[in-house]
This record gives structure tokens, sequence and C-alpha cells, in this order.
């Protein structure tokens, strides 16, 4: 048992905020705290990935991002577009004609991100890569990214039923890794059919698989195509035990998806109105 006095001393960094350069998720007092699970949750093609992984990128901290949902050419080629600007096409075709050599140092400067990409992770292997990653940095990742969370090998699922208790205990076991590790672990997941289009604000009861208990802080996006290769990103806080929380979805904040480099780019100046008032 610890005192209050004594729970300050053993904290260490739980509660911590990762940096992310979101300025419109901070205003609607979205943080990425470290020792807490997450979960982003969007309908597939939305850009639940790219949100992760522009996370993972800008945050410049120490990462660790399995990636079964996408490979190594198609993440290497966002990043590279991601920390150089470049246009992504150009990076990927560069990265298939083996003529990268002039994107490597830029690559080699984030060394401390380091990706899996195992289609069907076990937990077995997350708690491997894990010591390894300690072993070599001397430190646990302050993010760690699971891609999706339903793509982790849990064993066989017989039902219905049993793939929702299946989903809840591994985000309790994603939230005890973040306890231990002192990492932030942000986990991708799916939405209910009705709202795999991703065309409107998705709320809360929209998560696939009910699993909304144990996460801290769970954020659904939906999009806007304006037919004219432009996509706007919708990102709604539907759970937030740490700030402003509506889940409905309807209250969120927006980013401008730059096709040519993948990054995210800030529309909103003020906070939304129904945050306002």
């Amino acid at each position: 048992m610890f005192s209050l006095t004594q729970s300050v001393r053993i904290r260490g960094a739980a509660g911590e905020p990762i940096p992310n350069t979101f300025k419109s998720l901070k205003r609607l007092e979205v943080e990425f705290r470290r020792s807490e699970l997450s979960l982003v949750v969007a309908g597939p093609g939305t850009g639940k990935s790219l949100f992760a992984l522009f996370l993972a990128i800008t945050a410049n901290v120490p990462v660790l991002y399995f990636s079964a949902d996408s490979s190594a050419a198609t993440q290497v080629a966002r990043a590279t577009a991601m920390i150089t600007g470049d246009d992504s096409k150009a990076v990927k075709e560069a990265l298939v004609g083996e003529d990268f050599a002039e994107y490597e140092s830029a690559l080699g400067g984030r060394w401390w991100t380091r990706f899996n990409f195992s289609a069907r992770p076990t937990q077995k292997e997350m708690e491997s890569h894990l010591l390894c990653y300690l072993e070599v940095y001397g430190c646990t990742p302050h993010l760690l990214v699971v891609d999706n969370i339903t793509n982790v090998d849990t064993g066989e699922v017989g039902s219905a039923e049993s793939y929702t208790f299946g989903l809840e205990g591994l985000c309790e076991y994603l939230s005890e890794m973040a306890r231990e590790t002192s990492a932030h672990v942000l986990g991708l997941h799916h939405v209910t059919g009705e709202h795999s289009d991703g065309l409107s604000p998705i709320p809360l009861s929209g998560v696939k698989g009910k699993v909304h208990r144990v996460p801290s802080l769970i954020l659904t996006i939906h999009k806007e195509v304006d037919g004219m290769n432009s996509r706007i990103l919708n990102v709604s806080p539907v759970k937030n035990r740490e700030g402003f929380e509506d889940s409905s979805g309807g209250t969120f904040a927006s980013f401008r998806l730059n096709r040519s480099n993948l990054r995210l780019e800030e529309l909103d100046e003020e906070l939304p109105g129904s945050f306002a008032a």
C-alpha cells in the first residue's frame, strides 16, 4: 500500500503526455499520456494508420510500432514522405527502384523508431520485442503502436461472444503493458458495419466489439472528401478520462491530409462551437 505522498514519488513517467503536434486536439484537452492505453477507431481506408504513423514520427520519442496491417514498403514510403516533405509516390518509386540512398540519412536519424511487421503477432512476440528494445536502448518505448488490435493473435475465436471477450481481454493486457513499461500504448481498431464508410461522425457505440471500458482515451475518425483529391480527417474524442469528451462524435478536430507528403495540417484556429459552449 502507498500513501498519497508515496504515490507521488513512485509514479515515474506515468501521466506525462508524449509530444504531439495536434494543436486542435490539445484544445479539446486530448493528450496521449504515458502509462495509459488509447484507441483510434475508424472505418477501412479512412486514415487511422496515417494518423498513428504521423503521431509516431512527429512525437520524436522512442517508438515501437507493431505494423500488422501495413507492409514495410508502405510504412517506409509514408514515413519518409512525412519526415522529408517529399512526394510519397516519388519516394515509393525510389524505394522500389533501389535508388533510395538520398533518403537514408533522414531515416537513419530516427534510429529509436522500430517496427515489427508480423501479420499476426502474438502477445509473447510483443513482449519479446519490448525486452529487445530495452536491451538495445536501455529504456522502454515512450510510444507503442498496435496496428490493428484485431491482428494480434490471442488464440482461437469460436463465437461473436468470445470475440468480444477476447478483445476486451487484449485491451486489459495492453493497458497492463502501458502501466508496466510507462509507454503510451495506442491501439488501432475498427468500427461497426453502419459506420464503415467513415463519412459521418462515429459515436462511442460505433466501436466494434464494444471495448469501451478499458482505454482511457478513444478517438474516432471520419472523413470528408471533396472530389478534388483532397481529404479532411475529423478526429472526435468520444471517451477521455483526462478531459473533454463527446460520446456522440459530433465534436471533433479537423486536419487536412496533404496527399503529397501525407502530413496532417491543422484546420481549426478556434475551439469547436459545441465545446466552447
